[in-house]
């Protein structure tokens, strides 16, 4: 009965399954190992960000106009009886967005290292330029009917969602004069948009502003960002051309390039997205508005926020936020993460290993050989930890070198052992040549990520093909109940002579 299960088929094919089963052990910790790295890829990225400069969103230039609301209001007492008036104001900010922004930039990619990882950084240098149509008093909505509005001098606001990128302080000219840039954004709310700066209107651009006219402007700005640049179009009309060496960039953001052009060289991406098909600038103002409004007694030098006016003033002529701020983006994609790609890999570990076992197995079939339990499982492993040696040498190595190693030592190590196992250096190398086949084959399958479903079923599909077509004349049951198959490396005694 026993010598009837060693020789069995059924069993033998069971107990391969059970060792893949058992390999998809080491093969889920190795995965856990790369979720790791790949984790600490991030938290690299991160520590950057807190420790020199983040992603960029650009939001700006924006006119601000301070003014102060003036009214009476009456007080009367508890029978309802008017006992006096009291003098009222209220501080607020009336945004002018320009009417046209044109963007013209360039990225330099950079690398910053932490530890053994590298991300991507990139150097804007921009010139904005671009108008403000005249301003009308008339547009301001007051909050109270019959109030006055006093307003102050107004000042150009631009806003970064990481001011320590900056390279310098923009360039500002307004209406031909140059303008000097200050910290912060007085009277705006930096908790919904972070921080800013501002540069107040004078000399001759406070004299066209006063008179109602337009006003012309441009800016020239160099900052450092990482990975992800994001623009805001605020204008009536915005227009952005950025190129880059960089070959392997990644649009996002709700609006997408309307032309771009994309080769070994880099890219150049133009877009132009109007105000009639995004609510940015609503965005905007009703971000900046959050806190941007006060309410004070004249006869009281305290100040206090007013939560009920501010927010029916809001409800009356401001937009609120609706999700993320809509911008249009573009990122410095790596060509090649290691570790999204040594993910992709182990997801093929289960099958390759089934498919490395499945040709050992048809050696031993075909070849009338018999391989113990232990040499399959030592074949199993060197294959699971194709995929370990891969993930650690692709962080020494570029992928495409690291899997040609890790390749080439695996088919190596095959083509050695199973030289002895199978009593020949000829079968060993073939073996080796088939699972140096499946490398390629994997390889394939990682390179055309869009091809990947296809190439896989038709992987499956041609293995499962040739294992039909090889067997298809096999007598299974024969196998089963035949002479059993002597082991590799086992000795004969030699037959005593007869001397009778």
């Amino acid at each position: 009965m026993l010598q009837m299960l060693r020789n069995s088929i059924v069993v033998k094919v069971l107990g391969l399954v059970v060792l893949t089963l058992l390999l998809c052990i080491p093969l889920d910790r190795i995965d856990a190992l790369n979720r790791e790295r790949g984790e600490s890829q991030s938290e690299a990225a991160a520590e950057l960000a807190s420790t020199y400069t983040g992603a960029q969103t650009v939001i700006g230039p924006v006119l601000a106009v301070p003014y102060v609301e003036r009214w009476t209001e009456t007080q009367r007492n508890s029978k309802g009886d008017v006992i006096g008036t009291q003098p009222r104001s209220e501080q607020g900010v009336h945004l002018v967005f320009p009417e046209t922004l044109n963007i013209e930039g360039s990225l330099a990619p950079q690398q910053r290292y932490r530890g053994i990882f590298r991300i991507p950084f990139y150097a804007l240098d921009a010139k904005l330029n671009g108008g403000f149509g005249g301003f009308d008093p008339a547009t301001v909505a007051r909050s109270v009917s019959g109030s006055k509005l006093e307003f102050r001098t107004p000042y150009v606001v631009f806003n970064l969602s990481d001011l320590r990128g900056l390279d310098g302080s923009p360039a500002l000219t307004v209406d031909g004069a140059p303008l000097r840039f200050a910290q912060r954004m007085p009277g705006l709310s930096e908790q919904a948009f972070g921080s800013g700066i501002h540069a107040p209107l004078e000399g001759a651009a406070l004299s066209t502003w006063l008179a109602g006219k337009p006003l012309a402007f441009d800016m020239k700005l160099a900052m450092v960002g990482q990975q992800t640049l994001s623009i805001a179009p605020i204008a009536n009309e915005t227009t952005a051309h950025l190129q880059s060496p960089w070959a392997h960039p990644s649009f996002g953001g709700r609006f997408l390039a309307a032309e771009r052009r994309v080769d070994a060289q880099g890219f150049d991406a133009r877009w132009r997205v109007s105000s009639l098909v995004t609510s940015a600038r609503d965005q905007v103002r009703a971000g900046w508005l959050d806190g941007a409004a006060t309410v004070q007694t004249t006869d009281s030098a305290a100040t206090r926020i007013d939560v009920a006016r501010s927010a029916a003033a809001r409800r009356a002529g401001a937009p609120q936020a609706d999700g993320p701020l809509q911008t249009f983006d573009v990122s410095l994609a790596q060509p090649l993460n290691v570790y999204s790609m040594s993910t992709r890999a182990g997801k093929y570990g289960a099958l390759f290993i089934a498919l490395v076992l499945m040709a050992a197995f048809m050696f031993e079939l075909f070849r009338k050989l018999r391989l113990h339990p232990v040499q399959y499982g030592l074949v199993g492993l060197s294959i699971a930890l194709f995929f370990l040696l891969l993930l650690a040498l692709s962080e020494k190595l570029s992928f495409p070198m690291a899997y040609a190693s890790a390749a080439g030592a695996s088919v190596l190590l095959l083509a050695v052992y199973f030289s002895a196992v199978l009593g020949g250096w000829r079968r060993g190398v073939s073996f080796a040549g088939f699972v140096a086949v499946l490398y390629g084959a994997l390889y394939g399958l990682l390179a055309s990520e869009s091809n990947a479903l296809l190439l896989g079923a038709l992987l499956v599909f041609g293995m499962l093909a040739a294992l039909m077509l090889a067997t298809r004349k096999v007598d299974w049951y024969a196998l089963s109940s035949g002479p059993s198959m002597e082991p590799i490396g086992a000795v004969v005694a030699p037959t005593a002579p007869n001397v009778s």
